[in-house]
């Protein structure tokens, strides 16, 4: 399962995701601008739903249908 791309792929997406969100969270932490951490939490929701697409793709391939 580790040698397979779109398993990689979708690691890796779920990696971004959780850079994303521990950047908003340290932006919120340190009372930064409201504006940065609303795109941060947009391009989050974007990423999960990437994340997630990729994982669904994957274990539809992975099952055979």
């Amino acid at each position: 399962m580790a040698n397979d791309p779109l398993f990689l792929v979708a690691a890796a997406a779920v990696l971004g995701v959780a850079v994303i969100l521990f950047m908003g969270i340290g932006n919120f932490g340190k009372g930064g601008d409201p504006k940065t951490s609303n795109k941060l939490m947009r391009w989050r929701i974007i990423g999960q739903f990437i994340a997630v697409a990729l994982i669904l793709i994957f274990v539809l391939i992975r099952r055979g249908g």
